[in-house]
């Protein structure tokens, strides 16, 4: 059924090619982050402050769901509309990958950008991981792309295998959701708005708990040690805020949560969440790209280790020797983290510099230069 809503996706795409390509519209597909903060987003508003001249059309997740009493409108919109909004943008740019590409072709002069949005990957994934079906048609999908932006020379060649790409259609610019991490007064902005929502943790330490999502807790959500015990002898000035991904965090039980352990999982911008944590707690999210230029302290709490390793996507690197923070595998190893607060600050640091190409929050200067310098010379 996903099938012929690729090919319907494609064909009405390729009748509205008849149609003339705007040379200054912007197909944004946001389906993984339609935030401010995201790598679209942050273009977006770049060019709308610094450009007047163009025009901006979206697609986002939400759009992709076909429910509610306006069903039949959702579904001319994603069939019909956002086809013909494609095929006649000059740029598109994408956080994710769209599977109806398989079946698409783009006129050469059309700038396909993969901004992805992770900014690097303990995880395998994409062609390392996908088979069947689903691999032929990313692979497919993915021929389209003629941008793949990078963040630092150590993802190039492993993004270029997890899209299937030729080297020649990377690009290592810096991501540009990282700049906000080096702009200091964008940041304080940021820190204050946090506050202003939440003033009663201005003078609170905060440890953010944001690990990856897992398929086999969808259904039944949890917290994999208890908070309030988590916190103990730590003092009362610090807190344990959760980061969940918003099918777990909608189906959690709330009784999990107390004055202490605070649930910011429906905040929207997550850079300000990772301004005002003082630690951070994951497993094997890429989060920890975004929080290692921060210079902050992090601990693994990788409890699923052993399982993850064989029945999941598996690592690219060895997991305990990679990543920059303690490693505990059960909860009393986690309160003893906490407890002894023992982290090696130089083994973060390493970790950002050999992640980041650029650390001075340009990147999205340089992907809209790239981008339009390159329009230049086609004219």
């Amino acid at each position: 059924m996903k099938r012929l809503g690729y090919l319907l996706f494609a064909v009405v795409f390729y009748i509205c090619r008849i149609f003339p390509i705007k040379e200054n519209r912007f197909f944004l597909m946001m389906t993984h982050d339609p935030s401010k903060e995201g790598n679209i987003g942050a273009i977006r508003c770049y060019l709308e402050e610094s450009q007047n001249q163009y025009e901006f059309v979206s697609l986002t997740r939400e759009q992709e769901h076909f429910r509610g009493k306006d069903v039949i409108k959702r579904l001319f919109v994603f069939f019909f509309k956002k086809p013909y909004e494609m095929a006649t943008s000059h740029y598109i740019l994408m956080d994710n990958v769209f599977l109806p590409m398989a079946y698409m072709k783009f006129s050469k002069k059309v700038k396909v950008v993969q901004l992805w949005h992770g900014t690097g990957t303990i995880k395998k994934f994409g062609q390392h991981v996908n088979q069947g079906t689903l691999g032929q048609l990313e692979k497919k999908a993915n021929q389209c792309i003629t941008h793949l932006i990078v963040n630092g020379e150590d993802t190039k060649e492993l993004y270029q295998g997890c899209f299937g790409v030729t080297k020649d259609k990377v690009y290592v610019t810096g991501l540009p959701r990282t700049d906000l991490l080096f702009q200091e007064e964008k940041k304080e902005k940021a820190l204050k708005q946090f506050y202003q929502q939440f003033p009663q943790y201005q003078d609170k330490k905060i440890i953010l708990y944001a690990p990856t999502f897992r398929d086999s807790e969808l259904e039944h959500p949890r917290i994999p040690f208890q908070g309030e015990r988590l916190l103990e002898g730590l003092g009362e000035e610090y807190i344990l805020g959760l980061r969940l991904h918003p099918h777990v965090a909608n189906r959690l039980n709330q009784s999990v949560l107390s004055e202490r352990v605070v649930n910011f999982s429906n905040y929207p911008d997550l850079n300000s969440l990772l301004f005002a944590a003082d630690i951070l707690i994951t497993d094997y999210s890429s989060i920890i790209f975004e929080f290692c230029a921060l210079q902050k302290p992090m601990i693994f709490y990788a409890y699923d280790l052993d399982e993850f390793s064989e029945n999941g996507r598996g690592f690219y690197h060895p997991y305990k020797e990679y990543v920059p923070g303690p490693v505990a595998e059960n909860e009393e190893e986690l309160r003893e983290c906490l407890r002894l607060k023992e982290f090696d600050k130089e083994k973060v640091n390493a970790f950002f510099h050999k992640s980041y190409a650029y650390e001075d929050g340009g990147a999205t200067k340089r992907v809209v230069d790239l981008l339009l310098e390159e329009k230049k010379h086609e004219g």
